[in-house]
C-alpha cells in the first residue's frame, strides 16, 4: 500500500494539492523580497527547493516518488515555513504538529537507507526490532543537528541586524520538540514504514551501481 493509498486521493488531485502548496511557498519568497524581510524570502526559497526534489530525483535518476508521498513531503515544508507567519507564537500546538509530521519524514529516509544497506550486504542482517530503534535514534540525532542549526541561525542573523528564517524559544520549546520528534518516530517505527518501499528500492539501485563501477 502507498501513502496515495491511505490518503485516499487520486494521483491527480495529490500532485495538484502539491503545486498549490508550492505556489503558497512561492508567494511567501515573493512577499519577504517585496517587503524586504530576509528571513521570510530565505525561508520561503529554501522550502520551496526542498519541494522540488521529487522532481530532480525523478530527472536525474529516473525515480518517480509515489504522489501521495511527494505531497506529504510538501505538506511538511509548508506547514514549516507558513509557521514564520507568527503561526508558531499563535498556537502552542502548531510547532508540536510540525514537529511530528516533518518527523515522519526524516525517518522514513533514515529507515530507507538502512533497509538499503540491509538489502544491499548479505553480512548485514538488522532484527525489526532494533530497526524501530535505529529509527528513534535517528530522528533524535536529526533533531540535535537541527537544533544547532536554528541557535547558529539565530545568532548569525542577530549579527548581520536580519530577521531570521528560524525562531528558538528556549529550552522549554527545545525538550518539546524532541519530545513530539521521538512521537513522529515512533509512528513511523511502529505504522509506517511500508510507505517508504520506494526510497528502499532507489537507495538500493545507487548502491548497486557504485558497487559495480
Amino acid at each position: 500500500m502507498t501513502l496515495g493509498d491511505t490518503l485516499g486521493l487520486s494521483d491527480p488531485q495529490e500532485r495538484l494539492l502539491a503545486r498549490v502548496l508550492q505556489l503558497a511557498l512561492l508567494g511567501l519568497l515573493l512577499y519577504g523580497l517585496v517587503t524586504f524581510q530576509l528571513g521570510m524570502a530565505v525561508n520561503g526559497g529554501l522550502a520551496l527547493g526542498v519541494t522540488l526534489l521529487p522532481a530532480v530525483l525523478r530527472r536525474e535518476y529516473g525515480y518517480s516518488m509515489d504522489a501521495g508521498l511527494v505531497l506529504w513531503i510538501t505538506l511538511a515544508i509548508f506547514l514549516n515555513s507558513v509557521g514564520i507567519l507568527s503561526l508558531y507564537g499563535r498556537f502552542s500546538w502548531y510547532d508540536e504538529v510540525t514537529h511530528t509530521i516533518s518527523t515522519t519524514i526524516i525517518a522514513g529516509i533514515g529507515y530507507a537507507v538502512l533497509r538499503a544497506f540491509e538489502c544491499h550486504s548479505d553480512e548485514i542482517d538488522v532484527p525489526s526490532a532494533f530497526r524501530a530503534v535505529f529509527i528513534i535514534v535517528f530522528v533524535l540525532a536529526f533533531g540535535v543537528i537541527w537544533e544547532v542549526f536554528e541557535f547558529a541561525s539565530t545568532q548569525l542573523s542577530r549579527v548581520l541586524g536580519a530577521q531570521s528564517p528560524v525562531i528558538v524559544y528556549g529550552i522549554d520549546d527545545i525538550v518539546t520538540d524532541m519530545i513530539f520528534n521521538t512521537v513522529g518516530a515512533a509512528i513511523v517505527a511502529i505504522w509506517g514504514t511500508d510507505y517508504f518501499d520506494g526510497f528502499v528500492t532507489f537507495f538500493r539501485q545507487q548502491l548497486r551501481s557504485k558497487s559495480q563501477n
